[in-house]
């Protein structure tokens, strides 16, 4: 009996402490680090409506970590398309769920082909002059997680007519707002050129002084 209470002893004594260690001091910990060294970041890397950092969520007009749905305002940059819709809030509250990522349509899949179909045409029928062939793939083809808030260069590029159309700015002005959030390669090495999306439709926004 001895020996069994004695290991029952040491299996709780073992538990509890693990339990502290894993369960509160090291979460504690990394929270503290982060909150100390990445504040913004830890708190949802948001901007205001300015372009500027902050951590009030009542002062942010979006994160510069999650994109946002510009389709329906051509005076815009769009992002890409996001199978689960970027409004992610509850049901409960009005959104459309709590899902993001990608539908994972294979490459015969017929629902893909009628998706990929009717983007093409929304496309070309607010960017005239754009042909089908010329239009970038990351513009028709879904994100892994549904929430990227980048576009490549060229899809950015491609939309500066349409954009300084309906804007009112010039397609150089546009270039140049384009120009300024454009982000090279990681370390310079790793990745592709990539356009914050967000970032750019602030900056159009100032420009049109909607704000």
């Amino acid at each position: 009996m001895k020996p069994f209470l004695k290991c029952l002893r040491s299996a709780i004594s073992v538990s509890l402490v693990m339990m502290a260690v894993c369960g509160l001091a090291y979460p504690a910990l990394v929270t503290g680090m982060g909150q100390v060294l990445f504040s913004w970041q830890a708190n949802g890397s948001l901007l205001t409506a300015r372009g500027e950092r902050t951590e009030d969520p009542g002062r942010a007009a979006g994160s510069a970590l999650v994109g946002q749905d510009f389709s329906g305002n051509p005076m815009y940059l769009r992002g890409r398309i996001s199978e689960g819709g970027y409004d992610t809030y509850a049901k409960e509250e009005g959104g459309r769920g709590g899902s993001t990522g990608s539908a994972n349509y294979g490459p015969t899949d017929e629902r893909l082909t009628r998706r990929v179909e009717r983007d093409v045409e929304e496309f070309l029928r607010s960017h005239p002059g754009v042909e089908r062939g010329d239009i970038p793939a990351d513009l028709l083809t879904a994100s892994g997680s549904g929430l990227d808030p980048h576009i490549s260069p060229e899809a950015a590029e491609i939309q500066v007519s349409a954009v300084a159309q309906a804007s009112g700015l010039a397609e150089e002005r546009v270039r140049e707002i384009i120009e300024r959030h454009t982000e090279g390669k990681v370390l310079g090495v790793f990745g592709h050129g990539r356009v914050h999306v967000l970032k750019c439709n602030l900056d159009i926004a100032k420009a049109m002084g909607e704000m």
